[in-house]
């Protein structure tokens, strides 16, 4: 049975399930915040680097950005890279205009770069499907894991923790491998242009 986002226009969508050890896209957008061109080699990371697809008005991010902020914050000290992308269709969903995300940025304190990825080519890249849609890569930026946060949803009452994302990150970082069977995220499909 299909599940509706919020605003009953918006499809649950898992994560795309595809095969792991990909290396990162390169890409080149403008962060909101700083105003400022950046590039993946500008901010990954030789430890590890997590890009996630978001945007401002998905229940499913609203539900977790507090968390992942502060998982942002706790991982960022010890080596770890964190790039959000917002690839939705601004023209029909105005709350994820470049201005709208600048203030969600702020409103949030995010501590890394929200990227604008207006042509969604870079989301179509990564094989992106959803918001938030996680991607982790390692030193060499191989994709080591593609799940979710953590199994919290906004209709199910478990706390938001990010444990499997903090999970895998302690894996990385004290150099063991991440088990490949991984729980995909899920969230509301990205508004792609027609």
């Amino acid at each position: 049975m299909l599940k509706l986002c919020k605003t009953n226009v918006m499809a649950e969508t898992p994560t795309i399930q595809i095969p792991l050890g990909f290396t990162a896209p390169d890409f080149k957008l403008p962060d909101v915040i700083s105003g400022k061109e950046l590039s993946l080699n500008d901010l990954k990371s030789n430890k590890a680097t997590v890009v996630v697809f978001i945007c401002n008005h998905c229940p499913y991010v609203i539900h977790i950005i507090k968390e992942l902020v502060k998982t942002g914050k706790d991982y960022i000290p010890k080596g770890v890279s964190f790039i959000m992308i917002n690839s939705n269709d601004v023209e029909n969903y105005p709350a994820d205009s470049p201005e709208k995300m600048v203030e969600f940025a702020n409103q949030y304190d995010f501590p890394f770069p929200y990227l604008y990825d207006e042509t969604q080519d870079i989301a179509r890249t990564y094989d992106a499907a959803c918001t938030p849609d996680f991607n982790v890569f390692d030193g060499k930026m191989k994709c080591v894991y593609r799940g979710q946060f953590d199994d919290s949803r906004p209709s199910n009452g478990k706390p938001v923790t990010g444990a499997e994302l903090r999970k895998s990150l302690d894996l990385i970082l004290a150099g063991h491998e991440i088990p490949e069977k991984q729980m995909p995220s899920v969230g509301c499909n990205i508004k792609w242009k027609a």
